[in-house]
């Protein structure tokens, strides 16, 4: 016998004999809502995170902007410190 076709040794033949089994104790209609049912939450899965980028980079964005505002602020304190220290 040839060993390393199939999956570590497992023959082809060996492999159609365990589907059929599952198969017949599962029965395809439960295997078809097993197998949607998994599609579903893959796609579940990839919609969070997408969802989860989309957050990440809109937050990233947004304390950018507010790092922005901060320094105006800073810079718009000190000039009025320089001016009225000035006078």
């Amino acid at each position: 016998m040839l060993y390393g076709f199939g999956l570590a040794g497992i023959s082809p033949w060996s492999l159609l004999i365990i589907l059929v089994i599952v198969v017949v104790i599962f029965g395809t209609k439960r295997l078809r809502n097993a197998g949607g049912d998994l599609g579903g939450a893959v796609k579940n899965f990839k919609d969070s995170m997408k969802t989860g980028e989309n957050e990440a980079k809109s937050t990233k964005n947004a304390t950018k902007e507010a790092i922005v505002d901060a320094k105006d602020d800073v810079i718009d304190a000190v000039s009025k410190v320089k001016e009225s220290t000035k006078s």
